[in-house]
């Protein structure tokens, strides 16, 4: 039987077949009939509806969304689909409609700059289209950049599936990165990307025993944090000479971060070190112009006119007064410090000044002579050579390099012979009292106040915590 002579079937006339004599009417019999009734009817209302209009329905309340059960009953009944069938989507309006829409999916490429790798040849190992990267070169000065690669430096480049270049990004460190896309009108656009760090405070504090750079290691400091501890305090502490065993520091710096992945160690904000039972406090601050120094909690500075040592050394190979001459086979007056140190290692300039000498001058060999100000001189000797561009009548800053550690004149080994003098006479270098340089001006004294009071009072409360809890 097939599914319209079923539905149309004379159901009246079978109901009004007598019963069976044997089986007995019962009141399931009779809920079972209006069930089938209502059933039959449902369906022949279904089928004798307007197909356009049943399809009207849908569209309708999917606009408006079942609001009562009614809403949701009324809906047409249809049959699944059943697996393997076919459905045509050719004449479905929301259907090409949708399939318009969806956007073109876009892939990422990542390369890396390799040695000797210029990005002419990362287009090619990419197989962009080199029409693309001469475009983007003649974008002017803000793709200069892309002209000086460096390896480990990255790429990425964004392309549609047809392998068509869309956006370029270039990784030139961590916080900068030159982004270049195309525009609608097919041509390209660059702009710099400026990545912003975020700056916390971190604490650490160490005691020493055997040395101050094993005392930083242990306490979780980089050798760039722990020489900048030395470069803070090296104008009134000598680290190769002075430091012993129980001496100790608490230093309060920044940590770099960028989107909460740290990368490196800011500047030391403040520091405590204390050697031989004196404390040295300082604090890092920067004026309005942009300058930016350590100062002792009231305002002098922790830099002085000139440094101690003027050359990375491994030990004094002979001190200030009288000694047996290595070479003279005599005893004479020896008016520097020798400090002993590989041939080659920077010599720099000790304080601010003039170069008044620079040439040979009998034993002493290669030689620089500084004049600073009216009363203090320096005298560098038995250099192996000097810094390019220095002359006579030049000036120079403090730490400047001026020339290299050698053995010129006579001399048994590579050193540097340092004399320090005071309106023509020889002071020792090591014990004179170093003038300091100058201190906070007036005019920033209360801002000096306000921004680095906050940051000692921290000092002070993070080292009483580690105290408290046994750790210091």
């Amino acid at each position: 039987m097939d599914y319209h002579s079923f539905l149309t079937r004379d159901y009246k006339s079978l109901l009004d077949r007598p019963l069976p004599r044997k089986r007995r009417w019962t009141g399931l019999h009779t809920l079972l009939l209006i069930s089938a009734i209502v059933v039959v009817a449902t369906m022949l209302t279904f089928i004798s509806n307007d197909a356009s209009a049943t399809r009207s329905v849908p569209s309708a309340v999917a606009a408006t969304g079942p609001t009562s059960l009614n809403d949701r009953i009324t809906l047409p009944l249809e049959f699944p689909v059943l697996k393997g069938a076919t459905h045509d989507t050719a004449d479905d309006p929301d259907n090409l409609a949708s399939q318009s829409e969806l956007p073109t999916e876009l892939h990422w490429a990542s390369d890396k700059v390799r040695s000797g790798d210029s990005l002419a040849s990362i287009f090619k190992r990419q197989q962009l289209d080199p029409t693309d990267l001469h475009n983007i070169m003649r974008l002017g000065k803000i793709t200069r950049t892309l002209s000086a690669l460096q390896p480990g430096q990255m790429f990425r480049f964004q392309v549609n599936e047809a392998g068509k270049l869309e956006a370029m990004e270039y990784e030139i460190n961590q916080l900068e990165s030159l982004l270049v896309s195309r525009q609608p009108d097919e041509q390209f656009e660059a702009r710099a990307i400026q990545h912003t760090l975020d700056n916390r405070l971190a604490y650490t504090a160490g005691k020493i025993s055997t040395s101050l750079f094993e005392a930083g290691k242990q306490a979780g400091m980089t050798d760039n944090l722990i020489m900048e501890l030395v470069g803070i305090f090296g104008w009134d502490i000598d680290f190769a000479m002075d430091i012993r065993a129980g001496d100790h520091f608490s230093v309060l710096y920044e940590e770099q971060f960028l989107e909460g992945e740290k990368v490196k160690d800011g500047p030391v904000v403040a520091a405590e070190f204390t050697s031989q039972g004196r404390t040295y406090r300082a604090v890092r601050y920067t004026d309005a112009n942009g300058r930016t120094n350590y100062y002792t909690p009231d305002g002098h500075s922790m830099r002085k006119a000139f440094l101690r040592t003027p050359v990375d050394f491994r030990r004094i190979s002979s001190r200030f007064g009288v000694r047996h001459h290595p070479t003279l086979n005599r005893m004479k007056m020896h008016k520097g410090v020798d400090y002993a140190a590989k041939s080659g290692t920077p010599i720099k300039a000790a304080g601010d000044g003039k170069i008044v000498f620079r040439g040979r001058k009998g034993g002493y060999g290669r030689v620089i002579i500084i004049q600073h100000g009216g009363h203090y001189s320096t005298l560098y000797a038995h250099m192996r050579g000097f810094k390019r561009g220095q002359y006579v009548g030049k000036r120079v800053k403090q730490g400047q390099i001026i020339g290299y550690v050698g053995s010129s004149g006579r001399a048994t080994g590579p050193h540097l012979h340092y004399e320090f003098r005071v309106n023509g006479v020889h002071r020792n270098p090591l014990t004179i009292k170093l003038p300091n340089a100058a201190p906070i001006k007036t005019a920033y004294r209360q801002d000096f106040e306000l921004k680095t009071s906050g940051l000692l009072s921290q000092l002070d409360l993070y080292k009483r915590t580690q105290i408290a809890l046994g750790k210091q």
